[in-house]
């Protein structure tokens, strides 16, 4: 009769070892204010490098035109 604990025991301990963890969820990204700013601020600086490159080859056809 002493052994039948052991037994449970080593029975519970067996049948826990042998699963994979479960996958935790990743917890849901909350919206922020200021994630609505960042992208504004993203969009604005790509916007100012289409603006800078259109500059910059007006300005190489306009010195082409001088020479």
């Amino acid at each position: 009769m002493k052994t039948l604990p052991f037994l449970f025991c080593a029975l519970a301990l067996g049948a826990c070892s042998s699963k994979p963890p479960e996958p935790q969820a990743k917890p849901a990204q909350v919206a922020t204010p200021w994630d609505a700013m960042k992208a504004d601020e993203q969009r604005a600086k790509d916007v100012q490098k289409v603006v800078d490159k259109q500059a910059e080859e007006q300005r190489k056809q306009i010195d082409a035109q001088d020479h």
